[in-house]
């Protein structure tokens, strides 16, 4: 699908060896408003940075979006902050816009200065090679233990959405947790195109996990150019929005590192929705929960174990558990196991303690997640 106004691009710039993609690039013809949410771990990343300074001095204004792949240029300091700079710096010039006007963004290894002059280096080659066509390469350019490309679209109309994310480990949501970007032609206000961003968010990228852990680069980006002309009620873009955001987010933990079996998590009964959300995420990055999953073992005392480290109180202790439509006890352990067996698993969690409820989306933890992990910079 293309997103009038827009063009991506990526290339191999020799951040990873091999000659495999590794520098990324989104353009937009029209200049964009864009809407962002990021990590909300400490140690935030220089690109994100400078991101976030370049979003407050133009008001929101984008026009491109620079993404390299194979190092983060995280925890590297004043000279990493300079580095990013330097790669805005280039582009700006080949682009003929504002150095302000373009977001960077990094994935990889953390700790290792990043390759400035080799990003320099492939930036004519990168806006040249824009096209309108090029989303399946803009995709596989920002994967790092991605085994697929994840892609997601959406119309609204005439109006259209297109979304790229990367992610497989290092997944659990304080925002996003991964890479995602955004592109759409329809014509939304900045404060409804936040407001939207944060609600699809926090149902989507922020309701997923593989292993428990936030990464230092997190960031999710909308930009909507108004190229279609058309300007589409402020909720039903959010919820094409959201559309696009649950395709890209349950993609990510599909490819979870390691992982053999696709979990979703319903929480019913909760105080509020947002305890529901709470709750299914402490589930969900459960290593007991995980295994249990793994090994096909119906054992619901750790998915109990699991909501009561959640920290929310409960007016009840009552809780019913179904695994894929089984209700456990008993009786129906064998069956809960054959259910726990197949390649998608759905662990239904019915509490007495109010009507909210939420969805969160896991994966099982396998051998495969230890020995991607174990051996990531060697």
């Amino acid at each position: 699908m293309l997103v009038e106004g827009f063009k991506t691009s990526a290339v191999a710039a020799g951040i990873k060896p091999g000659g495999v993609l590794d520098l990324a690039l989104i353009y937009s013809e029209p200049a964009a408003s864009a809407a962002a949410v990021f990590t909300q771990n400490t140690f935030i990343a220089a690109p994100l940075v400078v991101s976030k300074r370049h979003l407050a001095e133009t008001g929101d204004r984008v026009r491109a979006i620079l993404v390299n792949s194979g190092n983060a240029n995280a925890a590297t300091g004043k000279a990493g902050i300079q580095a990013a700079r330097a790669c805005v710096d280039a582009l700006a010039v080949y682009l003929g816009c504002p150095a302000n006007e373009i977001l960077v963004s990094s994935t990889g290894v953390i700790g290792r200065p990043l390759a400035a002059d080799a990003i320099k280096a492939s930036i004519p080659k990168l806006v040249s090679a824009l096209h309108p066509g090029n989303i399946e390469m803009l995709a596989r350019g920002i994967m790092t233990t991605d085994t697929v490309p994840k892609i997601a679209t959406a119309e609204i109309g005439r109006a259209r959405i297109a979304g790229v994310a990367k992610g497989a480990g290092m997944i659990h949501p304080d925002m996003a947790t991964m890479l995602s970007f955004i592109m759409t032609d329809a014509v939304v206000p900045n404060g409804d195109l936040q407001q939207s961003l944060q609600y699809a968010v926090e149902r989507s990228f922020n309701s997923i996990s593989v292993d428990g852990d936030t990464s230092t680069n997190d960031m999710v980006v909308v930009l909507a150019n108004g190229a279609s002309g058309i300007r589409p009620a402020s909720g039903e873009f959010r919820d094409k929005l959201l559309e696009v955001c649950i395709q890209l987010a349950t993609a990510i933990v599909r490819d979870g590192e390691g992982a053999s079996k696709f979990v979703e998590l319903i929480i019913e009964g909760a105080p509020s929705e947002k305890a529901a959300h709470t709750i299914g995420r402490a589930i969900a990055r459960s290593p007991l929960v995980k295994t249990a999953i793994y090994g096909a073992d119906p054992n619901w005392g750790r998915i109990v174990g699991a909501i009561g480290n959640s920290g929310i109180p409960l007016k009840s202790d009552r809780v019913d558990i179904y695994i894929s439509g089984v209700p456990i006890s008993a009786a129906t352990l064998e069956q809960a196991r054959q259910k726990l067996s197949q390649k998608e698993v759905q662990i239904r969690v019915v509490l007495d303690s109010g009507s909210a409820s939420a969805r969160v989306w896991t994966c099982d933890l396998t051998e495969g997640y230890i020995r991607i992990n174990a051996d990531y910079t060697t």
